[in-house]
């Protein structure tokens, strides 16, 4: 038996030899590393710095025999207008898988849009995907469950504003500390950040889907009009304020649905200050939640934040007036990440890159 061990031994290390003389670059054509930030609403990928999928986080079904129509922008012009044969799923509610098969189906279909020129040979994949800070260890595995079964081979996970700060530019190793408010499409996500680790962390399930709702209940509650979810987004996008006033405001924004009394199609015209007054009571419980992560964090720490400001990362940051909102609550300096949208994916994609040296923010 030991003579056996040693001879194998042997060839393993003359193997090792052979092998050792192969280019990496042989290996890495056959492993694809993807950066993914799962959104409630959009869905990125980033592959060699590029971004390569940005699509709402959605799919359409068919109901009889469950096969996909499509997936993300198609799905989503399919949203609201489904006949009998056709469900549209959103697969993500408030940061987290709500249904594990509908989000394996589209993992799978964006993966499927970027390698529309399939080699003859399909690659190994190697996942780096963000996921909410307050997240449970159940809803962990389901998101690794989720990428093992599209085919992923290694899946690292690292948290939202931890990929938000590095996507920002921010040293997260260096013992100052930064605070970021990411405010995605399902939840708020509130962290204290130094010495690359969360000190301190808020995440509410407050965000953009929740500035849609409220939006679709003012216009039925005010206008008796009923408006659909796409609407109350698109309106949002148009018209949305944090502000009921402001020095250069947007122009009013024509809104088409259906007059609850008469059961008619009609359209309404709405103001910026309306929206304001529809997202007031949201945007105060986000107003909250950086206060609390503010009262928890320690005091060394709350003279950095003192000097460096909040960082405004996610859709949300795009609302209009928000930063000076937030800014006039909390009596410290609010800065807009450029590219708020993409800020949590081209971090993810960052540490990707340099796994080596971000290894230690990822759970594996």
């Amino acid at each position: 038996g030991i003579r056996d061990s040693v001879a194998s031994r042997g060839l393993g290390d003359v193997y090792k030899r052979q092998t050792h003389n192969i280019p990496m670059s042989f290996f890495s054509f056959l492993t694809q590393e993807l950066a993914i930030d799962l959104g409630t609403a959009n869905t990125l990928i980033i592959h060699k710095d590029k971004v390569v999928v940005d699509e709402p986080s959605i799919i359409a079904i068919e109901r009889n025999t469950g096969n996909v129509i499509a997936i993300g922008k198609d799905a989503m012009q399919m949203f609201g207008k489904e006949n009998e044969g056709i469900k549209t799923i959103r697969p993500l509610k408030d940061g987290v898988i709500a249904d594990f098969q509908a989000a394996e189906h589209m993992i799978r279909g964006m993966i499927k849009m970027m390698n529309q020129k399939q080699r003859w040979i399909s690659p190994q994949l190697k996942m780096v995907i963000c996921i909410p800070s307050g997240i449970t260890e159940v809803e962990k595995r389901a998101v690794k469950d989720s990428a093992e079964r599209s085919g992923a081979k290694e899946v690292y996970l690292i948290h939202e504003p931890m990929a938000a700060a590095v996507g920002i530019g921010i040293d997260v190793t260096q013992p100052q500390g930064n605070m970021i408010v990411d405010i995605g499409g399902g939840t708020t996500e509130i962290a204290i950040i130094a010495l690359g680790g969360i000190v301190c962390d808020e995440s509410i399930r407050v965000a953009g889907d929740e500035f849609n709702l409220d939006i679709l209940e003012y216009m039925r509650r005010e206008h008796n009009l009923l408006i659909g979810e796409r609407t109350a987004e698109k309106i949002k996008i148009h018209i949305g304020s944090a502000l009921q006033e402001f020095d250069s405001p947007p122009e009013d924004y024509a809104v088409f649905g259906r007059d609850l009394m008469t059961g008619i199609p009609k359209q309404i015209i709405v103001s910026y200050s309306e929206i304001a007054r529809a997202l007031d009571k949201s945007i105060m419980k986000v107003e909250e939640a950086v206060l609390r992560a503010l009262e928890q964090s320690p005091p060394e720490l709350s003279a950095d934040i003192l000097s460096n400001g909040i960082w405004l990362t996610g859709g949300g940051a795009l609302l209009r007036g928000l930063d000076k909102r937030i800014s006039a609550k909390t009596k410290l300096r609010v800065h807009i990440a450029e590219d708020p949208l993409r800020a949590v994916v081209r971090g993810t994609g960052t540490a990707l890159k340099n796994i080596g040296r971000f290894k230690f923010l990822m759970t594996a």
